[in-house]
């Protein structure tokens, strides 16, 4: 049978499928029927009151905290034990291969469909989701999938340029497919219901695994030879990110270490706070439903159209690290006017400043990649992956408990507090861009390092 190496398919429809926020509204729907001993009704703005003086409306504040809280609650379950997964699972892929990295997760996020239709359907307690939380992170969930995906992507790339390029086309994927995501939730929630939507995304992730299984080719050959001893399979499996650090330069790891602190720094603040934009739209005095939390979503897409054009273009005149502050910016910009939006269109034009706000992503991780030497991407791509699952773990902790803190006098305090985090990364890259001044290309260092090895050596 004839294998493929296009991974693009596997990656847009896994994020379609976990970006459709369905979890966070059946959660808010049934903690409104807990909490008001009504129904919830998702047709009109019925269950969202402006006026303070309505006693409804301190249970609709009641409702919001419960949730942030439940929300911070099973993404610790999931994160803690797929940062594991993700260092162990991704950093070994250069020895097991790239597949099992997207496959395990798939299969993971197969199991809890499956269990998130029971809930639904049987409507079993809220509880329960901690066990579909759990088996999500037990399979590495969503950093493993992204680890794996852009060490495959990185093995393809044969030149600096088109690896910036590719790692961006990922990320555009990401964000393209996250906003169809969002956005079609709302139309296929109204029109088949939780447990029928749930039962629907359980077989296209059946479909993905599948292709995976059967037609996705793997970029790296499986060694036949295997440790002869327990101890040296346990040092095997986590040898690689220590030697990634061992065998580097000081300079080198100064380098990687600066680029790593920008990077998940901006991702703590960045997704801390992005997290919160469905709740706060939930919120008076926005009052939006599924409909409009999916055009809201579809908004977040032309982000990452925007963003990716920026790179193809802007990647032609400028090096990686103004494209890193650009995308900051940009981010700050957008973070500062969604503090004081209350009305839908101000809220829409959210987007309109933070259109290059994913720029820094694809970016940070693509001058990583090109940092290390071909055998050691999967060990960079590993820590990546970590400091993935910890700082959106940490950024989720953060900004829901600070949300659950300040919404009674300000929800948009977590926007203001995001914004201001933000020159800490600013910092750290200025830092590298002082220690990397007078050189133009990454593969400069690559080659010191190899030269002293090879010194080292005679």
């Amino acid at each position: 049978m004839k294998k493929f190496m296009v991974v693009e398919p596997v990656v847009a429809l896994f994020m379609f499928l976990y970006s459709m926020p369905l979890m966070q509204q059946y959660v808010y729907r049934k903690l409104w029927e807990e909490t008001t001993n009504s129904t919830f009704d998702n047709d009109n703005a019925s269950h969202c009151h402006v006026n303070e003086s309505d006693p409804t409306f301190l249970k609709q504040k009641e409702v919001q905290e419960k949730m942030s809280i439940f929300i911070l609650k099973t993404d610790l379950c999931a994160g803690a034990l797929s940062i594991l997964v993700a260092f162990v699972v991704v950093a070994n892929g250069e020895r097991w291969g790239r597949k099992v990295s997207l496959v395990l997760p798939m299969v993971g996020c197969l199991v809890s469909s499956i269990f998130l239709c029971a809930i639904s359907y049987f409507s079993l307690p809220l509880s329960l989701l901690f066990i579909s939380a759990f088996v999500t992170g037990l399979f590495g969930s969503i950093a493993t999938f992204l680890g794996g995906a852009f060490a495959f992507i990185a093995d393809l790339c044969e030149n600096e340029k088109q690896n910036t390029i590719r790692i961006a086309v990922i990320d555009f994927i990401l964000g393209v497919f996250s906003g169809l995501g969002g956005l079609s939730s709302g139309y296929i929630l109204k029109a088949l219901g939780f447990t029928w939507t749930y039962v629907m995304m359980s077989l296209l992730q059946v479909v993905n695994i599948l292709y995976v299984m059967c037609f996705l080719d793997d970029t790296v050959r499986v060694s036949e030879v295997e440790p002869k001893s327990l101890k040296e399979k346990f040092k095997e499996t986590f040898s690689g990110v220590y030697d990634l650090f061992r065998n580097s330069s000081c300079r080198k790891r100064t380098l990687i270490t600066l680029l790593l602190c920008t990077f998940m720094t901006y991702l703590f603040t960045m997704i801390g706070a992005l997290s919160l934009y469905t709740i706060y739209e939930l919120n008076a005095p926005l009052c939006w439903n599924a409909i409009y939390i999916g055009y809201g979503s579809a908004a977040s897409t032309a982000v990452s159209l925007i963003g990716f054009l920026g790179i193809l273009v802007l990647v032609k005149y400028l090096k990686d690290f103004y494209l890193v502050y650009l995308g900051i910016f940009s981010y700050v910009g957008g973070a500062v006017m969604a503090a004081f939006a209350t009305t839908t269109l101000l809220m829409f034009l959210v987007r309109v400043p933070s259109l290059l706000l994913a720029m820094p992503i694809p970016v940070l991780r693509s001058m990583l990649s090109k940092l290390v030497l071909p055998n050691e991407q999967g060990a960079i791509f590993a820590c990546i992956a970590c400091l993935e699952v910890v700082m959106g773990t940490l950024g989720l902790v953060t900004f829901n408990s600070l949300y659950a803190a300040t919404v009674g006098w300000f929800p948009g305090f977590c926007f203001l507090f995001s914004a201001g985090l933000c020159i800490i990364p600013l910092i750290t890259l200025s830092w590298f861009l002082y220690a990397t001044w007078h050189e133009y290309h990454f593969a400069l260092l690559i080659n010191e390092d190899d030269s002293l090895g090879e010194n080292a050596d005679s």
